[in-house]
């Protein structure tokens, strides 16, 4: 842990704010002790000036909350203009990776680069990424957000994917443990159900976790539920969260909820109910997005003790070392080199 994080004491709580500046109620929700981090949205992006202003207003009230960002590349990506690269969608790098093994390999380090040094110029910490789910082509919500359906191929490129983020400072969130690509349903409008059995997830969806180890830095649960394995969705399951990713995968990193406010984590009850039952099962940090007014509920109601060990976790997820502003980022040999690499495989315009 560098000197820089040793005095951070985050929150459990990650919300997001309204719009492209921050108002008196997003300072008030920011400034609560238990608010741990803030996630951005397209929303809250104009343009590179804008996207510094704002996060520089966030470090002014609190500079111990993790600045977090939805941002995988293809259809989930939250700054696309303003010099952004729209980087591909990693299915694109699986279809190199089935042509050539190593070009796809050097292309994912490239993305990674790419990804973490542009939002890092911007002051943004971490990047929710990378999708972990298999391409079982049943999954509308994850699609093409998979690498690939072999989950050794997704092992190798999200390896070499987060290997990149860290030569730019950048931390990595695996995601949505332990796997949401063989359900139809969108947690984000339904509560999927898998009818699977354990054996089957833990063959398949489950072996990229515990094939890339210690790579991963964090890891957000799916809202999904596995009958066969729990009666609840993963992200309020001990058994899912402590027994199996603690357990027998032995992960140490932070466990992030996936955002309270979705429809699949309705189940739980209230949003401070939810919030609870994912603490309670093993979570770190927990989402509430796009409902401000629930966040204030949570902040509000929500009485937990904030657990050391988790601040130590999550004090590893910021940034590191010193980022580059956006013009020396430009001139940067790296830089440079990572967007020819995508160019040349016609990855990125």
């Amino acid at each position: 842990m560098t000197k820089k994080n040793a005095g951070k004491r985050p929150g459990p709580v990650v919300l997001d704010v309204k719009g492209k500046q921050l108002d008196a109620d997003d300072a008030r929700r920011i400034s609560h002790p238990l608010t741990g981090g803030v996630i951005l949205f397209a929303r809250n992006f104009e343009s590179r000036a804008q996207l510094v202003s704002l996060t520089r207003e966030i470090r002014a009230l609190r500079d111990d909350v993790l600045i977090c960002i939805d941002h995988e590349g293809g259809r989930v990506q939250r700054c696309k203009t303003d010099g952004f690269t729209h980087l591909p969608a990693m299915a694109r790098l699986g279809e190199l990776w089935d042509r050539d093994v190593l070009a796809a390999t050097r292309a994912a380090v490239a993305c990674g680069y790419v990804l973490a040094a542009e939002l890092r110029a911007c002051d943004i910490d971490l990047s929710f990424t990378p999708v972990l789910d298999l391409d079982y082509g049943r999954s509308g919500v994850i699609g093409d957000r998979a690498f690939h359906a072999d989950p050794r191929v997704v092992a190798m490129l999200a390896n070499h994917l987060t290997h990149g983020l860290l030569l730019a400072g950048m931390a990595n969130c695996g995601k949505h443990f332990p796997g949401h690509g063989h359900v139809e349903a969108d947690s984000h409008v339904a509560v999927p159900v898998d009818e699977r059995t354990l054996d089957e997830i833990l063959e398949q969806d489950v072996r990229p976790y515990q094939w890339m180890g210690m790579t991963l830095a964090s890891v957000m649960p799916a809202h999904v539920i596995y009958p066969k394995v729990d009666p609840n969705p993963a992200g309020f399951s001990r058994y899912w969260l402590q027994d199996i990713l603690r357990g027998q995968l032995g992960f140490e990193g932070v466990i992030f909820s996936d955002d309270l406010s979705m429809e699949g984590a309705s189940v739980a009850g209230t949003v401070t109910q939810g919030a609870r039952a994912a603490l309670d099962a093993g979570c770190d940090m927990v989402l509430i997005c796009n409902h401000p007014e629930r966040a204030d509920q949570l902040l509000a109601e929500l009485d937990v003790s904030i657990d050391k060990a988790s601040q130590r976790r999550v004090r590893r997820l910021f940034a590191r070392g010193k980022a580059m502003d956006w013009n020396k980022l430009e001139q940067d040999a790296g830089y440079r080199s990572a967007l020819r690499q995508l160019r040349d495989e016609a990855l990125i315009g």
